[in-house]
C-alpha cells in the first residue's frame, strides 16, 4: 500500500478514529486503526468492539492495500506535522512497518496484520431514515447532561431514543435521566422512522456522534435495529451497539399538575445561581429559592464557608414558596435554554419541578428538589 494525502484531511480522519479506540486494552489490535486504500480514496476504521467508526477520505493511491497501525501514535505524528504538508503513507508488509513521510520528516511505525482486525458484523436494520444534522444535534445535546454515570443502573447510562406520541401526533424523542433530573426532547418524526424500535444509545456513542453533526446542511442516514444503531454521512459511518436493557417508564416522573408558574430570564437566572453557589459546600451544593410576588431570592448558607444571597425580578403570581435544589443541576438545566425565558412550574417544596423554554413544549426538564 502506498498513498499520498493532505495533512488536514488525514488529521480529521485519524482524530475520529483515535477517539474511539480504548487507551487501556488487553487486545493490542484494538489500539490500531485499519487503513484501507483503493481507487481514489482511503478509509480509516477503528473499534472498541462496542462502537465502530469508518472515515473515508480522498487520497492519491499509488498502490492499493491495507494495514493497521497505532491510532494514537499516528494521530500524534500527523498533529505535529506542519500545516499544508502532503503526507505519504507506505506499507512494507514483509517488514511489518508503515512509513509516514512529510517534507523532511520520516517515521517508521510498527504494524499488526490486518487479518486480526475485528470488523463489526453488519446487522439487518429494522428502520432506516434520514434526519438533518441540527435536529439530531439538538436531541442529543439537550438530553445528554442528564445521563446517569452510575454503572449499576446501566440502563440509564445512555439516551433513550424512540418514537412517542405528543399533542401534535408522533415525534422522535430522546430522554435521559439519572434519577435526580430528567430531560425529554422532541423533534418532528422523520419520514420512515415510525417503525423504529426504541433504543438506548450509550454515553460514549453520544459523545462520538457529536462530531458528525457539526455541518448544518448535512443529512444523516440513521439505521436502527434491536441491537445496533448506525449514523452515516457520505464520508463517515458510526456504528454502535445499544444498551441491552429496558429504560424505565419516564412518563411517571414528569409532573402533570404543577400550577405555580415562575418565568425568568434564563441567562440572568443561570448567572445568579452560579454566583451564590460559589460559597456552597462541595458536598451538598444546595441553593434555596424563595419565591414571592414577582420576586425571587436565591440564597446559600454554608456554615463552613459563609452565606450568599441574590434577588431577581421574575414573573410569579402564586403564593409564597421556598424550595431547595442542587446548584449543579439547576445550572445544567438553565444552560439548555436557547430562548430568552425559562418557565419553572412548581407544586410544593417536596415535589419534582418542571422546566421548559418559554412556551416550547418540545423540550421539558424535570429536577428533584432537595432539603435546605
Amino acid at each position: 500500500m502506498k498513498l499520498s494525502i493532505e495533512r488536514a484531511v488525514l488529521l480529521k480522519a485519524v482524530a475520529q478514529a483515535q477517539s474511539v479506540v480504548e487507551r487501556r486494552n488487553t487486545i493490542p489490535i484494538l489500539a490500531n486503526v485499519l487503513i484501507e486504500a483503493e481507487g481514489s480514496e482511503v478509509s480509516f476504521r477503528a473499534t472498541d468492539l462496542d462502537i465502530e467508526v469508518v472515515d473515508k477520505a480522498a487520497a492519491q493511491v499509488e498502490r492499493a492495500g491495507s494495514t493497521t497501525v497505532s491510532a494514537v501514535l499516528l494521530h500524534e505524528i500527523v498533529r505535529k506535522l506542519p500545516d499544508g504538508a502532503l503526507v505519504t503513507l507506505a506499507d512494507d508488509s514483509a517488514a511489518g512497518r508503515l512509513t509516514v513521510e512529510a517534507g523532511r520528516s520520516n517515521f517508521n511505525l510498527a504494524t499488526l496484520p490486518k487479518e486480526d482486525f475485528p470488523v463489526m458484523a453488519s446487522s439487518e436494520y429494522a428502520s432506516n431514515f434520514a434526519a438533518k444534522a441540527p435536529v439530531l444535534r439538538r436531541l442529543f445535546d439537550k438530553s445528554k447532561f442528564a445521563i446517569s454515570t452510575e454503572e449499576t443502573r446501566y440502563y440509564l447510562n445512555g439516551v433513550y431514543m424512540h418514537v412517542s406520541e405528543s399533542d401534535g401526533g408522533k415525534v422522535l424523542r430522546c430522554v435521559a435521566t439519572d434519577g435526580h433530573r430528567l430531560a425529554r426532547i422532541d423533534a418532528d418524526l422523520p419520514e420512515g422512522a415510525a417503525e423504529m424500535p426504541g433504543v438506548i444509545v450509550p454515553r460514549k456513542t453520544v459523545g462520538e456522534l457529536r462530531k458528525l453533526l457539526d455541518d448544518d446542511e448535512m443529512d444523516i442516514a440513521v439505521s436502527v435495529s434491536e441491537t445496533k444503531i448506525r449514523f452515516a454521512t457520505p464520508d463517515l459511518t458510526l456504528t454502535s451497539k445499544v444498551i441491552d436493557g429496558t429504560f424505565p417508564d419516564y412518563t411517571r416522573v414528569i409532573p402533570q399538575g404543577n400550577s405555580r408558574k415562575m418565568e425568568v430570564d434564563a441567562a440572568e437566572f443561570a448567572q445568579a445561581v452560579d454566583r451564590v453557589a460559589t460559597v456552597s459546600s462541595e458536598r451538598s451544593r444546595a441553593v434555596k429559592l424563595a419565591l414571592d410576588e414577582d420576586r425571587l431570592v436565591l440564597s446559600v448558607n454554608a456554615p463552613d464557608s459563609g452565606a450568599a444571597e441574590e434577588e431577581l425580578a421574575v414573573a410569579y403570581g402564586d403564593e409564597r414558596l421556598e424550595i431547595g435544589f442542587n446548584a449543579k443541576y439547576l445550572l445544567e438545566i438553565a444552560s439548555q435554554v436557547d430562548r430568552e425565558n425559562a418557565v419553572f412550574l412548581f407544586n410544593s417544596a417536596g415535589d419534582p419541578t418542571l422546566m421548559r423554554e418559554g412556551n416550547d413544549q418540545s423540550a421539558v426538564y424535570v429536577v428533584m428538589p432537595m432539603r435546605v
